[in-house]
């Protein structure tokens, strides 16, 4: 379900000339303050891995949706900040995007389903942080 699921909404932002990736990148920072977030911090929400996450940056920035800064405080750390042309690409496709996810998977469950979905999202969630805070090695991980 979900790879079908994703396989969809990727084809209908294709229209607006994002990827389903760019599509999270410019959301995620959409969600912060000045359109603007820490390198690090961008790829801990988002869940990739740091090599995925720049390699994906520098295609979004040679496209013009981003800009990467050096963090003054930090000259390790970078910034990734939503430009113009970013903030226009997610406003002209959010609203089909949100139409598409409501018409492929929202509409098609009852309110019944739909609980029962967030309640199982909330539990893997939770699990998934408890994962994430715990300073573990691979053989603390579930086989």
């Amino acid at each position: 379900m979900h790879m079908r699921l994703t396989g969809e909404l990727a084809r209908g932002l294709v229209a607006n000339g994002l990827s389903l990736p760019d599509y999270f990148v410019l959301a995620a920072l959409s969600d912060e303050p000045d359109h603007r977030a820490r390198l690090s911090r961008l790829g801990t929400q988002m869940g990739w891995e740091k090599s995925r996450l720049s390699h994906h940056i520098a295609r979004m920035e040679s496209r013009g949706l981003v800009e990467r800064s050096r963090c003054p405080a930090d000259r390790r750390g970078w910034f990734v900040t939503m430009t113009d042309e970013g903030q226009h690409a997610i406003s002209a496709a959010a609203p089909a995007h949100v139409e598409q996810v409501r018409a492929l998977f929202i509409d098609v469950l009852t309110p019944r389903q739909l609980n029962a979905v967030a309640a199982a999202a909330r539990a893997v969630l939770g699990h998934l942080d408890t994962l994430a805070s715990c300073d573990h090695d691979e053989q603390d991980l579930p086989k």
